[in-house]
């Protein structure tokens, strides 16, 4: 795994969203369809927050909200972007400073991606095996 190449390389391109409006019980049943830990919020066309899992229990679960609960009212709006050329090795730096596990990657001011821890244990797994076919 090439730690300067762009994140671009790393990514997942598929965004998976919700509405604002959704309750947070489907925007969680959309996370277990998909087997992902993160959506984006879209309203309008328009990235407006990210919702995760760590969203849910911090904000629903140990206060004890409903989960009928509007996604609205708990996602993330301050959203935390790397552009598609910013280097593996930097997204991590970023990351782990920041203390997330998910990246929203834009490109000329839209959202293209989202690369997570996920996706760099997907990354290392290929390498490896690619390693272990080669020998």
């Amino acid at each position: 795994m090439d730690e300067n190449a762009p994140i671009r390389v790393y990514m997942t391109r598929k965004l998976i969203g919700v509405s604002p409006e959704d309750t947070v019980k489907q925007a969680c049943e959309v996370m277990m369809e998909f087997d992902i830990g993160s959506l984006v919020v879209v309203e309008n066309n328009e990235v407006v927050g990210f919702f995760t899992k760590t969203d849910v229990i911090r904000r629903v679960v140990i206060p004890g909200k409903p989960n009928t609960t509007p996604v609205r009212e708990i996602m993330t709006r301050e959203l935390v972007t790397v552009d598609a050329n910013t280097p593996l090795r930097e997204v991590l730096d970023i990351m782990a400073k920041k203390g997330i596990k998910h990246m929203l990657v834009s490109e000329n001011r839209k959202i293209v991606g989202i690369f997570s821890l996920s996706d760099l244990l997907s990354a290392s797994r290929r390498k490896l095996e690619t390693a272990i076919a080669a020998e």
